[in-house]
């Protein structure tokens, strides 16, 4: 998950609230005015945090506070630099100084949360979030003052305990982002809370007696509701409490409209983020809404086809009692296969570009699953599956909307998939619809951007994923343009190619990186732009031993989608060029 954007749309709160829920590993980067900070994460904890508007670092704040000498600090740094950093700092003086580690404790924890703190008053500027794994060697060398806690700092409390400090600072009319940290004792460094949580460990810093539940994780069904959740109401509006999710702002509209004609208070979204961060506030305040999400829409991240899997993954592991229907209009059995492992049911739904036309068909059996859900009954449980009911009703023959039978794709499909392609609000989400379009043709599909002297992997679907990192492998394809493989052809004609695997080093470490393998057949095709070819699509059957079918409108539709990218170029330069003007 990499998630890549301007404070001002979201907020560090939010962040801090996504990537604690999805319990990931990675560094957070901020910049504003000119200042550049880093919040550090392991497993959805704070666990470092840097800034540049601060300059005094930790070891001095230690020795001011009389934890330890000027003379142990440096003996200290002597002990780690002479071992080549493979100690953190804090252990060295714990174990050979007889440092009181609680004390070291402290003091960090303290400090993070300064500087954390902080950061809420940054308004402006921008940020990115990027996965990765955080090793102790690495980041000893990096910065030799680091210290270790028994255990992160947990993000919800610092989102709550950062905006409360913020408002109390407006209020006060404070709120001049340029003041720096809100506390009076600001300090800035590198200090690192890097040892895994032991078993025992508490799982959050001490709550004020008034402040929301900390844990996110549903109550045991019979277990005492937390004060703060017991204190709100069922619900704060009338109606059924319902989060819905999805990409598409027509079909968003329409869904939107039908439940709350049925009595649902719909909570509409277009992106998963901040469905994830609308459906904690809502479970904090003791509300138990019901989720029904798109399975097709970008990830969190912007790659890949199933962001809706992602989103119904994190609210099942950590809201495990809420109600949670996905939809989806046409069929992956690979991401049925995991829904079914999550207890999820999946609805099929028409074409975006159909949804109000066949809206008197599927708004029925839309009412009747979700009942179906708030009742529990198991046979909602197992597949809800009304698609070729559904299309047979319209008029289509069931087998145009199976990707699983991959037979060409009839010229109706193709014609809503370019309507979907023309909209204005479509953005960034070309790739996207290239990915789901794929999916009818062939069993899993990786889109590639092509750059001056390499080709690089973007985004994928169908690939196995048994350790959890088939985007991950992907995004770190690197292809060189120079040598031989199979996307050489079509990078040089501009034409798609479909044909047998050919020997060259390159291919065969592409194809293994897709996880290994020999396709029977596999399809290359390009995306042009301005007479460039600016991404290429692969696809082949694996891990079935066939042939890829008839390919005509898939080529079709990658020739529009360059069009189509052009188009949204040209929009972007007229744009940027307006406001140059102004």
């Amino acid at each position: 998950m990499s998630l890549v954007g301007n404070l001002e749309d979201l907020g560090l709160g939010e962040i801090l609230q996504i990537v604690s829920l999805s319990r990931r590993s990675g560094v957070l980067a901020l910049q504003s005015r000119g200042r550049e900070a880093r919040v550090i994460f392991r497993s959805g904890q704070v666990i470092r945090a840097t800034s540049s508007t601060f300059q005094q670092n930790l070891g001095e704040v230690l020795i001011q506070q009389g934890v330890i000498d000027l003379g142990i600090l440096k003996r200290a740094l002597s002990i780690q630099a002479d071992e080549g950093y493979t100690q953190l700092l804090g252990v060295i003086m714990v174990e050979r100084f007889g440092v009181s580690a609680d004390a070291i404790e402290s003091v960090v924890r303290e400090q993070i949360e300064n500087v954390v703190y902080s950061l809420f008053a940054w308004a402006e500027g921008t940020f990115e979030f990027e996965l990765q794994e955080v090793g102790d060697g690495d980041n000893a060398r990096l910065d030799p003052v680091q210290f270790m806690l028994k255990q992160g700092l947990n993000p919800q409390y610092l989102a709550m305990e950062g905006s409360r400090i913020i408002d109390e600072q407006r209020h006060r009319g404070e709120g001049d982002d340029e003041q720096g940290t809100p506390h009076d004792e600001s300090v800035d460094f590198a200090f690192d809370l890097l040892q895994e949580p032991s078993a025992d460990a508490p799982a959050a810093p001490p709550q004020t007696p008034d402040a929301p539940p900390l844990n996110v994780q549903a109550q045991p069904e019979g277990s005492p509701v937390p004060a703060a959740a017991a204190a709100a109401p069922a619900s704060a509006g009338e109606g059924r409490p319902l989060v819905l999710v999805d990409d598409d702002p027509a079909t968003l509209a329409v869904l939107n409209s039908l439940l709350a004609e049925q009595g649902y208070r719909v909570e509409a979204m277009e992106r998963g983020e901040d469905a994830l961060i609308r459906v904690d506030s809502l479970y904090r305040d003791g509300v138990r809404p019901t989720v029904l999400v798109d399975l097709i829409m970008p990830r969190m991240d912007g790659t890949g086809i199933l962001g809706g899997l992602e989103l119904m993954e994190l609210v099942r592991n950590n809201f495990p009692e809420l109600p949670l229907l996905g939809l989806s209009d046409f069929e992956n059995e690979e991401a049925q296969r995991k829904m079914r492992g999550l207890g999820i049911p999946l609805l099929m739904k028409p074409l975006k570009s159909e949804v109000e036309e066949s809206l008197d068909l599927f708004a029925p059996r839309l009412l009747a699953a979700l009942e179906s859900l708030a009742s529990g009954e198991e046979a909602g449980f197992t597949s809800v599956n009304i698609g070729d009911e559904l299309r047979l009703e319209m008029g289509e023959e069931p087998a145009l909307y199976a990707p699983q039978l991959h037979q060409s794709t009839g010229i109706s499909q193709l014609r809503g998939m370019l309507e979907e392609l023309n909209n204005p609000q479509l953005g960034g989400g070309i790739i996207l619809l290239v990915l789901r379009f794929a999916a009818e043709f062939v069993n899993r599909a990786v889109v590639l951007l092509v750059k001056k002297d390499s080709v690089q992997g973007l985004g994928q679907f169908g690939l196995q994923d048994r350790d959890g990192r088939a985007d991950s492998r992907v995004r770190n394809l690197t292809i060189p343009r120079g040598e031989p493989s199979l996307f050489s052809e079509v990078l040089e004609t501009r034409f798609p190619v479909k044909g047998g695997v050919d020997a060259s080093v390159w291919t065969h470490y592409f194809l293994e990186q897709l996880g290994g393998g020999r396709p029977a057949e596999y399809f290359v095709g390009p995306i042009v732009s301005e007479g460039k070819v600016v991404a290429v699509l692969y696809g082949d059957n694996l891990p079935e031993d066939k042939p890829i079918d008839d390919t005509d409108s898939l080529e079709i539709f990658l020739c529009q989608a360059g069009i189509a990218m052009e188009k949204a170029l040209l929009q972007r330069r007229l744009q940027e060029q307006g406001r140059g003007e102004m």
